[in-house]
């Protein structure tokens, strides 16, 4: 037998990573506005004394680093879509990146709690109507972000069908959207705090809402380190995607699944191997028909075995 002869039995393992995602445009947008409106904020809370608005900076500083890590990482893993040192695509490059940008949201959730309890023992004087101008743009640059990058659709890589929203998710973009959010939470917090402090003479208030948005964030950033390490350590898929597969594979014959592991490699993609005992066993290729087109199972590895007569 030819090297050419098992063509019909091969396939690449690019799985469509080599397309640009809904989100990589939106998000090298939001990386430009993010960086300018940056510069502002921190000056700004420097400049006027706003422990609030100088964590709102802050927040904006390290997102735009982590979401230049997302752009980064959407153009890396287009790049080397091809590259068969990948065993299964670059589909879990993205995932990296929102497990990186999660640490990164939670370093800086602790660098703002530590700031925030230090300026509520030791307050300085906040320029309060210049303060408020500063963070109002903020939130409407913050909130539109957040609405750019909750609307991009959520496409796939392979086009196998649409499936469940849930489990096509992009964690580079849910990063990128998390960090955008948690600048939009700051500066509302820091209007609140700035509005409290210019009429109820509540100046206190500043140092808390920084604080408290801190725990908000470590929350978020708690999340998207649970939902991408468990891409990154190739947990067992839910469910709503091993069931379905199980149950298509079974159907009403005698054949069944004695071993199944499914694991997503990329944007909403999986691979997995299947283990199947019948009396009167069918080929492969039989078996790998009855896959759920929807399920996006991109990459499957089955093992037939004739159950012995008794």
């Amino acid at each position: 037998m030819h090297t050419h002869d098992l063509l019909p039995w091969q396939h690449d393992h690019v799985f469509g990573q080599d397309r640009t995602l809904p989100g990589e445009k939106r998000t090298l947008l939001i990386v430009i506005v993010t960086a300018v409106m940056m510069v502002v904020e921190i000056s700004a809370g420097l400049a006027f004394g706003s422990m609030a608005l100088l964590a709102d900076g802050l927040h904006m500083a390290s997102h735009t680093v982590a979401l230049g890590i997302s752009v980064l990482a959407y153009v890396s893993a287009r790049r080397w879509a091809a590259d068969k040192r990948f065993t299964f695509g670059t589909g879990k490059i993205n995932s990296l990146a929102g497990f990186g940008s999660a640490v990164l949201l939670g370093g800086f959730a602790v660098v703002m709690a530590t700031e925030s309890i230090g300026r509520l023992f030791n307050p300085i004087a906040i320029a309060f109507d210049q303060a408020l101008v500063v963070a109002t743009i903020g939130l409407l640059v913050n909130g539109g972000s957040a609405w750019l990058l909750a609307t991009t659709p959520h496409g796939h890589g392979h086009g196998h069908g649409h499936g469940d929203d849930h489990h096509r998710h992009d964690h580079n973009l849910r990063a990128a959207y998390l960090h955008v959010l948690a600048d939009a939470l700051t500066s509302v917090l820091a209007i609140v705090a700035l509005l409290a402090g210019k009429y109820l003479q509540a100046n206190w208030l500043d140092p808390v809402m920084g604080i408290l948005g801190a725990v908000l964030v470590a929350r978020w950033s708690y999340g998207l380190l649970k939902e991408s390490g468990r891409v990154l350590l190739d947990f067992q898929a839910k469910d709503a995607v091993t069931e379905p597969l199980r149950r298509a594979i079974e159907g009403t014959s005698k054949d069944r699944v004695s071993d199944l592991h499914v694991w997503c490699i990329g944007h909403g993609i999986f691979a997995a191997e299947i283990r199947i005992v019948s009396d009167a066993p069918a080929g492969p290729d039989h078996y790998r028909s009855l896959v759920p087109r929807n399920l996006n199972v991109v990459h499957v590895a089955i093992e037939v075995h004739k159950c012995p007569v008794h």
